[in-house]
């Protein structure tokens, strides 16, 4: 069985044609691919015909993401950006690579245009803002960030059958997208701090005598590993608030979730195993345990699409 097959099969699998546009989903695949280790993996046990509406909001995530970090500060290319984004979203056509591919999977799935507004106006706060005085506002922030794309996943990951209902999903979405988040958060405090940002409450800081200087030290001590723990905890919280929502899904949909699920909470385990250093390199699990839980899920994905036997996804939209 050969579960992960390449961009072009998948493409053929969604029946999406045209040249320009099956370019567009091939750059957000290859945006999916570099960037995101995890996530490209879990998107692999989607059934084929899913992926590229995938890889495209990821890839649009990525490349929002990576404007903004290469160019801190007041910028008013991003700005401008965004607006054309916006703009383009709702004409229905670009000229831009990325963007091409989100319009068709905005349209296809019929995504509010609203959450792709939100995700933007987040993105543009960190040319700015710099640190968040509590978890009410970080949590501000992390609605646009991430509780939003686990709102835009959501039309294609599916509902289990018609007696759930969306606004039960969008609990569950919401808060795994935030716990994602909250871990990205907690493994790259030494690389946000480096472009200037802090993304740990200041109550919590204060909460455990830790300032900025204190974490530019790059320097793992008692008041930090407390801090860390706290926050991890915090996260793990979310978690369990979201596992529940995995079984809601379409059953196709799922092993994608509970991988994702399971390697990035693994990722709190790591930072615990490595004594919560987060300054001296970046945490990740472990090549061979990716490689184990995408083995086992592809196996139970093959096996739930099989029994499943169901068109693509697009002729049912």
């Amino acid at each position: 069985m050969n579960l992960p097959v390449g961009g072009a099969a998948e493409l053929d699998a969604a029946a999406i044609e045209g040249a320009a546009l099956r370019a567009s989903y091939l750059e957000c695949r290859r945006l999916n691919a570099h960037h995101g280790k995890t996530y490209f993996l879990a998107t692999l046990l989607l059934p084929p015909a899913k992926r590229p509406y995938v890889h495209a909001l990821y890839g649009f995530a990525r490349h929002a993401d990576d404007l903004v970090d290469e160019r801190p500060g007041p910028d008013e290319h991003f700005t401008r950006w965004s607006r054309e984004v916006l703009a383009n979203l709702e004409w229905g056509s670009t000229s831009d690579p990325v963007c091409r591919a989100v319009i068709d999977t905005m349209r296809h799935w019929s995504i509010p245009r609203s959450y792709f507004a939100e995700f933007l106006e987040t993105m543009r706060m960190d040319l700015t803002v710099t640190g968040y005085r509590d978890y009410e506002a970080l949590t501000r922030y992390m609605w646009g960030s991430a509780a939003v794309i686990g709102l835009q996943m959501l039309p294609i990951l599916g509902r289990v059958d018609d007696s759930v209902r969306w606004d039960q999903l969008e609990g569950y979405a919401a808060d795994l997208g935030i716990a994602f988040q909250l871990t990205n958060f907690l493994r790259d405090v030494g690389d946000d701090l480096r472009r200037g940002r802090v993304y740990l409450p200041e109550t919590s800081l204060e909460q455990f005598g830790v300032d900025r200087q204190r974490l530019a030290r790059g320097r793992v001590d008692e008041p930090i590993r407390n801090l860390l723990a706290f926050e991890i905890e915090r996260a793990r919280a979310l978690y369990r608030s979201a596992e529940p929502g995995i079984a809601l899904v379409d059953p196709t949909s799922q092993d994608c979730l509970r991988t994702a699920f399971t390697l990035y909470g693994e990722i709190l385990d790591e930072i615990e195993r490595n004594d919560y250093d987060v300054f001296s390199g970046r945490v990740s699990v472990g090549l061979g345990r990716r490689l184990q839980l995408g083995a086992g899920g592809a196996t139970r994905a093959w096996r739930t699409r099989h029994a499943a036997s169901r068109g693509t996804p697009r002729a049912q939209a």
